[in-house]
């Protein structure tokens, strides 16, 4: 049972909106190397003996005699954000419920003067408990103030400590033997001997004694009380053997940059310019489906382990290999139009995004045209929506006055078809500012 109680009485503005891929996608590495090694054999648990053993952490609970007993049982594995303490204590309150029916016969008949009073014999959670509690009504309520209603209490009769703490529940049961009428302490109240608690205002007299509610089957109240008594606390103790370990950072960026950097175990050769860069098929492939096509078939490349490119300079190749090792493009601001034709070139999508992001943010009136073609010539859908966006808002007039937005006009005419279609559409979109204007009827 529970025992609880209830109380006594927007501008628009033009925003970058490129959409980047943050995280470091470790699995095209891994998800490389299980694909050309195999699976090889699983582990786990299963059966009598499947798995590695579980660290152990100490349990204590109550045993027959009642002594305390220490288990052994599994406790999970914590992260190196999870705190671990190695001393610890778990404190349990003990609460005792237990209820009481009273029920009293002929009620209409009761004395009906103010103040008088009905108390019902003793009871207790169980017939070794010392604590002894009774029910007193006032038919007729309290006092002036409650003479309309009927006054329900739980009093402590006997007890052999100087106070106790207890929440209460009273309800009335209808002719089905259901609760009604229900109302309960909001918390445990500080009962003395001789003490009560309760309700003065209960319930209205006149809706009790109407037979249409039902609440006096046969001239009969009766009143169910429900009580959670608070008894000791129990403190259990002990020590904690989980070995919190400090596991070092992942440096698995920094140790592939390192591979780059010294060239160690090289098995393939990027030359471009006159420029040599020793790499690794593996990590290539894993990062990049055109490498990855390279190297899996007949090709010249797989032939002669060597790469020769033609279209992109040594200084961008340098910067999209370190990218394809680490994750990470340090000067991609000054080189993110040639990043963004090598990124497209080798299907580096997160490289390719975060080079329109940067281009985004460094639009300007006279880079807005040469930007839209860069971002139409590869695929760049998200840097192309926002650099039309730019343009149509308040920035048109003045892009079109540039020596890019001329040679786009020769150049790629339908990027002019798109540009102005866009800005059709948003003055669409933009309402009246005033009433329309009436027509003038003709003579």
């Amino acid at each position: 049972m529970t025992y609880c109680r209830r109380p006594f009485a927007v501008s628009t503005s033009w925003r970058f909106r490129i959409r980047v891929k943050y995280a470091c996608d470790v699995m095209d590495l891994g998800q490389f190397l299980i694909h050309r090694l195999g699976s090889g054999s699983e582990c786990g648990g299963g059966g009598s003996g499947g798995g590695a053993p579980a660290p152990q952490s100490a349990r204590v609970s109550s045993n027959g005699a009642g002594g305390m007993a220490v288990s052994r049982v599994p406790s999970p594995l914590h992260d190196g954000n999870t705190p671990v303490a190695e001393n610890w204590c778990f404190t349990q309150v003990k609460v005792v419920k237990f209820s009481y029916m009273w029920t009293i016969n002929n009620f209409s008949f009761c004395r009906e003067e103010m103040g008088e009073v009905l108390k019902s014999s003793t009871f207790s959670a169980g017939a070794s408990d010392k604590l002894k509690w009774c029910l007193r009504v006032n038919p007729k309520g309290l006092d002036e103030e409650s003479k309309d209603y009927l006054s329900l209490y739980l009093l402590l009769v006997s007890c052999n400590k100087s106070e106790v703490r207890a929440k209460f529940k009273f309800s009335i049961l209808n002719a089905k033997r259901e609760e009604t009428k229900a109302m309960e302490s909001q918390r445990a109240y500080r009962f003395v001997q001789g003490k009560d608690w309760g309700f003065k205002k209960f319930i209205r007299r006149d809706f009790l004694l109407d037979e249409a509610n039902g609440l006096l089957p046969e001239d009969k109240l009766t009143i169910f009380c429900e009580v959670s008594v608070v008894a000791d606390s129990i403190n259990i103790s002990g020590q904690s053997n989980v070995v919190q370990f400090k596991v070092p950072e992942c440096r698995l960026s920094d140790d592939l940059g390192a591979l780059f950097d010294n060239e160690r175990f090289s098995d393939v050769t990027l030359a471009v310019g006159g420029r040599e860069f020793q790499a690794h098929k593996a990590i290539l492939a894993a990062r990049s489906p055109v490498f990855a096509a390279m190297f899996e078939h007949e090709m010249e490349e797989r032939k002669r382990n060597r790469v020769d490119i033609t279209d992109v300079d040594h200084e961008v190749l340098r910067e999209m290999l370190r990218f394809i090792y680490t994750d990470r493009a340090p000067n991609l601001e000054k080189m993110a139009d040639d990043l963004l034709a090598a990124a497209d070139k080798y299907a580096l999508d997160r490289l390719k995004v975060m080079c329109e992001e940067a281009l985004c943010l460094s639009l300007s009136v006279d880079t807005a045209a040469d930007t839209l073609i860069l971002a139409d010539l590869h695929s760049a859908d998200q840097l192309k929506a926002q650099t039309i966006d730019f343009i149509n808002t308040s920035h048109a007039t003045d892009v079109m006055d540039t020596a890019g937005w001329k040679n786009m006009i020769s150049s790629h005419p339908h990027l002019i078809a798109e540009a102005f279609r866009a800005l059709a559409t948003q003055q669409q979109q933009i309402p009246p500012i005033g009433p329309p204007r009436k027509r003038v009827k003709q003579a």
